[in-house]
């Protein structure tokens, strides 16, 4: 690679991760308020009991925690839990039904896994409120990068 697309793709990195984890979140925000209120679409199947395991649960992660990777708050441990919450759904839901995710119906539960864990490494990129609210409270809000 040419130093000036080098110099070019390096200035880019924290605007393209900035945009790849605010459509990852905002999709899985969006999942999660489909099955919780029906919107969007409504819940994929019937929607889960308040407070009913994992189902519920599941909803409010993707919701709570996707909505906090969107704005760019706290990212690293919201993303590690939507990738672990995915983790689950991939190995105690998918993962029974068929060997491979293109056969049980876990492509989207692996590729959330991985994005999110992408996102808990690499950190919000630009375009987040973390740095933002640090800035405006001196640092010690809790919004992690």
């Amino acid at each position: 690679m040419s130093a000036d697309l080098s110099l070019l793709v390096e200035r880019a990195r924290p605007t393209v991760l900035g945009l790849f984890r605010s459509v990852v979140s905002l999709l899985f925000a969006c999942h999660g308020a489909a099955t919780l209120f029906g919107v969007l679409g409504g819940a994929h199947g019937r929607a889960p009991q308040v407070g009913q395991w994992p189902g519920w649960w599941a909803a409010v992660i993707q919701l709570a925690a996707g909505a906090l990777v969107l704005l760019g708050l706290a990212v690293r441990p919201a993303a590690l839990l939507c990738s672990g919450s995915m983790a689950y759904a991939y190995f105690g839901v998918h993962q029974e039904h068929a060997l491979w995710p293109i056969q049980n119906g876990g492509e989207p539960a692996v590729m959330f896994c991985w994005a999110f864990l992408l996102i808990a490494v690499t950190g919000p990129g630009g375009l987040a409120l973390g740095p933002v609210v640090r800035r405006r409270t001196g640092g010690a809000a809790v919004a992690s990068a």
